[in-house]
């Protein structure tokens, strides 16, 4: 099948969460770890490639992009996506703009537009400003983000730093007045020179707004939620056909086993409440990691009884990361973690494991790796953003879900489970 929509994803559970929305639309979606050794073969419409560049260094991140569109070219892609968190992660220097500008320089188009909006799980924007739940993002616990700290809730502030070009907005009042309006807001910010317009989007109707108005631009930028009613758009004008087939969508039977490093709040409050549910828990601390490696962790996994399905956990409060992070440094902390995790999910696979709920993206990006996986077949959502995916590791197929450390509610780890029949 020719490739229409190829999406550069920045980490790998946002990739997921791409491929969630985008399969709502019975079009399959193939899901790439990495850009492909080999030349383009039995590609889907709707082609993602899931980098690891959120926290990398802007020339490492524009570098690893453009190989991502090189790739999504040579498959056929026309229209492309480049996705990046909800809650617009990042640094004063990046990578979400510089990226932006390095595909539209190859892209040669001369605007693009940046909607991080997800109404569906509380993120929401309104006049530039971009919301979590109620709470401007600067007073969210994206405050207290371990990597990327977000003390700014206004998108263009934090984007002009980022980018050569201008910046611009088109709010809500315009979005509201519906495609035709919200094309000619688009219009006239170009005639003035602007390159990178943010758009405002509180609900679902917004998003289908947006599509409408923007579904011929060569490259889009935002959350998932923007991209989502992008492929009903191109079935109803013909550019794209419904097929059946849906590639891996079944896993063997085995156990189960739930991994977590992200801190994020949400998180948090999954681990609790899935460990007050009765299932057994291994908390990593990154000191002891530091000192003794990843085998105590490793011993307990192989003591659990087959019924059981564990959690290794390295989510903590936020004063307990820094402090870890004081001692170890917030790459060597992180490092251990993800390590740690990743030889955690190759032994439970070893034991038996078919079934794996990951939650964090850096944490998914190294228990792929370590497993390696190198492509997803997307199945059936748990939570919006969420969706079940099927791969084969170690001669073995299997199910695994990569969690957004805020997506899903208390319970996810458990609903989860209960979906695939575990």
């Amino acid at each position: 099948m020719t490739t229409f929509l190829g999406a550069i994803a920045d980490d790998l559970t946002g990739a997921t969460d791409l491929a969630g929305l985008l399969a709502r639309s019975g079009i399959p979606v193939s899901l790439r770890m990495g850009v492909p050794e080999h030349p383009p073969a039995e590609t889907a419409a709707l082609e993602i490639i899931a980098l690891k560049c959120r926290n990398a260094p802007v020339d490492e991140a524009v570098e690893d992009t453009l190989a991502a569109l090189h790739w999504l070219r040579q498959a056929g892609a026309q229209r492309f996506f480049w996705k990046y968190c909800s809650t617009f992660d990042s640094t004063p220097r990046g990578n979400i703009g510089p990226v932006a500008e390095a595909l539209m320089r190859a892209l040669g188009t001369s605007q693009t537009i940046y909607c991080p909006a997800f109404p569906e799980n509380g993120r929401a924007i309104f006049m530039g400003n971009l919301f979590v739940g109620e709470q401007p993002l600067s007073e969210s616990s994206m405050k207290d983000h371990p990597l990327t700290p977000m003390r700014d809730s206004n998108l263009m502030r934090i984007l002009r730093p980022q980018v050569t070009l201008a910046v611009g907005l088109a709010n809500r009042l315009v979005v509201a007045e519906g495609p035709q309006a919200l094309r000619k807001r688009l219009a006239q910010l170009h005639a003035d020179g602007v390159s990178h317009v943010v758009i405002d989007a509180v609900a679902n109707n917004d998003l289908h707004t947006i599509g409408l108005a923007c579904h011929d631009m060569t490259l889009l930028t935002g959350g998932s939620a923007v991209a989502m009613p992008l492929p009903q758009i191109w079935l109803d004008q013909g550019l794209l056909s419904r097929d059946e087939s849906r590639g891996r969508l079944r896993a063997e039977e085995g156990t189960a086993v739930v991994l977590s490093g992200s801190c994020s709040a949400m998180t948090t409050r999954q681990v609790s409440a899935y460990l007050e549910s009765g299932q057994p828990g291994f908390r990593l601390d990154p000191l002891g990691l530091a000192q003794n490696g990843p085998n105590e962790a490793l011993d307990w996994l192989s003591k659990q009884a087959p019924e059981a399905v564990p959690i290794v956990y390295a989510t903590a409060a936020p004063g307990a990361v820094r402090a870890a992070q004081e001692i170890l440094g917030v790459e060597r902390a992180s490092m251990l973690v993800e390590q740690a995790l990743a030889a955690c999910a190759v032994k439970a696979r070893d034991l038996g494991a078919r079934r794996y709920i990951v939650a964090g993206g850096e944490t998914s990006g190294a228990v792929a790796q370590a497993l390696g996986v190198t492509k997803l077949d997307i199945g059936m959502e748990i939570a919006p953003g969420v969706p079940w995916c099927f791969a084969r590791t170690g001669g073995h197929d299997v199910a695994i879900a990569l969690k957004s450390g805020n997506f899903g509610n208390e319970t996810f780890f458990s609903h989860a489970l209960e979906i695939l029949g575990t």
